[in-house]
């Protein structure tokens, strides 16, 4: 039998907080990274957002830093291919159980690396999953 519980804000988990990290968190409001982050965190999914310039998308802190010792769910990339190789290694060691290439951040290198680890990859649209409820 499976462990399911719910948290305070009403996401089901699975034997573990649903944490999200969001890779290219941007400080501008008109950004998808952005409007990822709020929506994420409207949808009651706890969010780590990692930009380039460190401070606030509503309550959520924005930092520089890659955080160890977080059990993350999903990440969401907003990153092109050309700017993901810092992240290979992290991404790799931290585990999530899967990784959401949103449009322009696609990579078939990195996808096939975290495949072969049993990572899920999705090709898909964060904001999109969200609003037709298939996050």
């Amino acid at each position: 039998m499976s462990e399911t519980s719910t948290t305070n804000s009403g996401v089901k988990e699975h034997g573990r907080e649903a944490v999200t990290m969001v890779i290219g968190a941007s400080l501008k409001p008109w950004r998808y990274a952005n409007k990822a982050v709020r929506a994420l965190k409207q949808n009651g999914y706890p969010v780590v957002a990692i930009g380039l310039r460190e401070g606030f998308i509503d309550d959520v802190p924005v930092q520089k830093d890659l955080p160890e010792g977080v059990k993350i769910d999903t990440v969401t990339l907003y990153v092109g291919a050309g700017r993901q190789n810092p992240y290979y290694d992290y991404l790799m060691r931290i585990g999530p159980r899967r990784v959401i290439f949103n449009p322009g951040a696609e990579n078939d290198e990195l996808a096939g690396m975290l495949s072969a680890k049993g990572i899920e990859t999705l090709e898909a649209c964060t904001l999109v999953m969200l609003s037709t409820k298939q996050y």
